[in-house]
């Protein structure tokens, strides 16, 4: 009778999925610093799909699938990769959505991610150097590079008649990367930049910066930086002194808190950020205001690097990042049935029967090269105060 009844037991044992246990996502964000404004609606999409998924009882044997938010801060990439170690080596993560600028991004890919073998999916770390780093295949990013940036706020700066603009570029990897790319995409159109200098986060007077800027003139100022601290900073200095009329924004400087800090000194600056109009963008819109929160800049592409990660966890019946990060492209491309955001549980039964899935998500999703995000544009521009979607390219 006991022989039978421990027969019994280990059955069921092995009957029970090995991956029963509860996954952990870490949310590397820089909830403080020169986006703060931007990240709680970022972290928001990445935990809509994880509470989707969850909620779905489908993904790995009614596995739950936990947040754990770290702070990126943006800039530090001291801090940024110490926060991602402690996400891992304390917190337990599987893997990490982020980060989000690109030279902490790097950092934290660089000194953690490679080391411990841990697969990072960004939203919006989109420096074209991020292309052709060493990653062993576990870096993703759902927003395109700033190389393919450049080439569309080039067109759109010739489109409107711009024959000379100013750049004034954060100074870190995303800003040097960005307005390299806009100068040599514009100069190719034609154009001239008359000046292409740096601004420092976190100064208190940008009057030098402006002056310089200034003297060289443009009809238009191109401000490569951070809404929440220098890019504002320059803009606003510039309003002062009167010297700029019209700024170009590319996305870094795009959210609600640049025209309510400015105001109508800003109205008629245009500029540029990841996003489409398709059908998944209106389903996560829906799905986003419906939760609680704003479908902003870099929240859709948020909600799909989180959606990546569960499908593929799925995909190879393993929450490890050195087995799960082979089915990245594959649950992300065709072949496979389309699959948009509020499907995830349909997706992860599909998978879960081995079946192909399509991701499209909020973004129309694919993934080229190593990683890279296809992407698509929105040009903007600032009306009444407002970002103002114009068209997508």
């Amino acid at each position: 009778m006991k022989k039978t009844f421990a027969l019994l037991v280990t059955s069921a044992l092995l009957a029970t999925p090995a991956f029963a246990d509860d996954v952990k996502i870490g949310v590397l964000l820089g909830f403080t610093g020169p986006i703060e404004s931007l990240t709680p609606d970022m972290a928001s999409g990445a935990e809509l799909a994880m509470k989707e998924a969850s909620d779905s009882g489908a993904f790995m044997g009614g596995s739950k699938i936990t947040s754990v938010r770290g702070d990126s801060t943006c800039v530090d990439a001291a801090a940024a990769t110490a926060t991602a170690e402690r996400l891992i080596t304390a917190d337990g993560v599987s893997a990490i959505m982020g980060a989000d600028c690109s030279g902490v991004t790097t950092a934290v890919l660089q000194n953690v991610a490679l080391a411990k073998g841990v697969v990072m999916i960004s939203p919006s770390a989109t420096s074209p150097a991020l292309s052709t780093v060493e990653d062993n295949g576990l870096f993703f990013r759902t927003s395109p590079s700033d190389a393919r940036q450049g080439q569309v706020l080039a067109e759109i700066l010739k489109e409107k008649g711009v024959k000379s603009a100013a750049i004034s570029y954060t100074n870190n990897d995303y800003g040097k990367g960005l307005a390299a790319s806009i100068q040599s995409n514009f100069e190719n159109l034609g154009g001239k930049i008359t000046i292409s200098a740096s601004h420092e986060d976190g100064k208190g007077d940008y009057g030098a910066e402006v002056a310089a800027l200034a003297q060289a003139g443009g009809d238009v100022l191109i401000v490569a930086g951070y809404l929440d601290q220098g890019g504002k900073g320059v803009i606003q200095a510039s309003i002062d002194a009167g010297t700029f009329d019209v700024f170009v924004l590319p996305d870094g400087m795009i959210g609600d808190s640049l025209p309510a800090a400015i105001g109508k000194d800003l109205n008629g600056s245009y500029g540029t950020l990841p996003g489409t109009d398709s059908p998944g963008a209106t389903k996560f819109n829906g799905l986003a205001t419906a939760a609680g929160f704003k479908p902003g800049p870099y929240a859709p592409q948020s909600y799909d690097a989180a959606a990546l990660m569960i499908l593929a966890m799925q995909a190879s019946s393993s929450s490890d990042s050195t087995k799960f990060k082979t089915k990245i492209t594959d649950v992300a491309n065709a072949p496979g049935e389309k699959i948009y955001p509020g499907e995830l549980g349909k997706a992860l039964k599909i998978l879960a029967s081995g079946g192909d899935v399509d991701y499209v998500g909020a973004t129309d999703v694919e993934l080229i090269g190593p990683g890279e995000s296809a992407g698509s544009f929105q040009e903007i521009i600032v009306k009444d105060q407002k970002i103002t979607p114009v068209r997508y390219r």
